[in-house]
């Protein structure tokens, strides 16, 4: 949700000028402040700031991003497995015309996917289908397990109207990979599905984009760590594999996309229900990153709002007069809508319930929590201080 100041919005930031009463009431009956989800060092991506924000250090526990998505398919990685991301993205002109492929269909997907992993896959290589865009490489080959690790890949969201060839991957393992990326071309041009996808002027799904690699990763779990059970909510294999990892329990919610028109309020009921029986939910929506990464400012006003009405509203409703309850808000990172990508900037959060003072912040945005004084420079430390304070 965080974002710069935008001069259509009169210099305001998205947050600040969105109609969201439910998280302003947060702020203005609890503490705001900022925290540093990304620690120095670290490129600003979605896994190292979540891994902050659910209370785990990404400088002792992150080994990237791949294995978080493997653990959430039930893929045990072995000793001599390396997990990728694996985009199905749209190429133009050799331009990253679409990292989402226009935000496929899983069951399109799920079909391109399977068909590259009859044509490409072996012994050594296996292609997992996940959610949308969103996809799984298993490279078991212990010859080539360093050399892959420490590949530079790069995001393919990062690179959205640029020159691929410029950002293809580099490295001992590049090679490997780029073939990998090169033969899903003539494929995937020629399947079927993107033929139909054309016809209905959809951005075709005709390449694979491999990041976001690396091995198995051990974590305690989030009852050794904070005493208590939990649940974790979102339609991202990422966020729910990193639920999977520390213990929580994944809760699968009916209409939840990962993208703008996700089931807001199931997400939020979801969360309520589970709360019967665990004493912690985690409940993640993509959307506005969504829209920051599609440089779609009304659409990330919209996709905050509705976060605000239906999910953060929902949840106020159900629990803000019980004397027991806290509730926590805060975006995993910026997306702003100006670059499209992600950016390090510490993000606002809020906390309100049992045992919180108020620190008088004005309203819920980056603005308002910078002026509270109150910030955590390690993120990670947040979740303690929600639970235990």
């Amino acid at each position: 949700m965080a974002d710069y100041p935008i001069k259509e919005l009169g210099n305001k930031t998205p947050l600040e000028a969105a109609k969201i009463p439910n998280m302003n009431y947060i702020a203005k009956n609890g503490r705001a402040g900022l925290t540093y989800t990304i620690p120095k060092g670290f490129a600003p991506a979605s896994d190292v700031a979540n891994l902050s924000i659910i209370g785990y250090d990404p400088a002792k526990y992150y080994s990237g991003r791949g294995p978080l998505e493997a653990a959430n398919m039930g893929i045990k990685l072995g000793s001599d497995d390396i997990a990728f991301r694996c985009n199905l993205v749209t190429v133009d002109r050799e331009k990253m015309a679409d990292y989402s492929a226009g935000h496929i269909t899983s069951e399109e997907a799920a079909t391109l996917i399977r068909y590259l992993d009859k044509k490409l896959g072996s012994d050594k290589v296996k292609f997992y289908p996940g959610v949308s865009y969103r996809h799984l490489i298993i490279v078991r080959d212990g010859s080539l397990k360093e050399a892959l690790r420490t590949a530079e890949c790069v995001p393919p969201h990062d690179i959205t109207g640029m020159m691929i060839k410029d950002f293809l991957p580099k490295g001992a393992g590049a090679e490997f990979l780029i073939k990998l990326m090169e033969d899903s071309r003539a494929l995937l041009s020629s399947h079927e599905v993107n033929h139909v996808r054309i016809d209905l002027k959809e951005n075709p799904a005709d390449m694979i984009w491999l990041w976001g690699q690396g091995v198995e990763t051990n974590m305690p779990t989030f009852k050794e760590k904070f005493g208590v059970d939990g649940s974790v909510i979102s339609a991202v294999d990422l966020i729910k594999g990193i639920g999977k990892s520390i213990g929580l329990n994944v809760i699968n919610v009916p209409g939840a996309t990962g993208y703008y028109d996700t089931n807001y309020k199931g997400k939020a009921k979801y969360a309520i229900d589970s709360l019967k029986d665990r004493d912690f939910v985690f409940v993640h929506v993509e959307a506005p990153d969504e829209a920051g990464h599609n440089g779609d400012l009304r659409a990330k006003i919209a996709a905050i709002e509705n976060f605000d009405r239906l999910v953060v509203g929902t949840v106020l409703e159900k629990f803000k007069k019980q004397k027991d309850f806290r509730i926590m808000v805060l975006p995993d990172h910026s997306t702003p809508v100006s670059v499209r990508t992600h950016t390090a900037e510490p993000v606002p959060f809020a906390v309100f319930g049992k045992g919180v003072e108020p620190n008088k912040a004005e309203a819920y945005n980056e603005v308002a929590a910078k002026a509270t004084g109150l910030a955590f420079e390690h993120g990670h430390e947040l979740m303690e201080y929600f639970i235990k304070k």
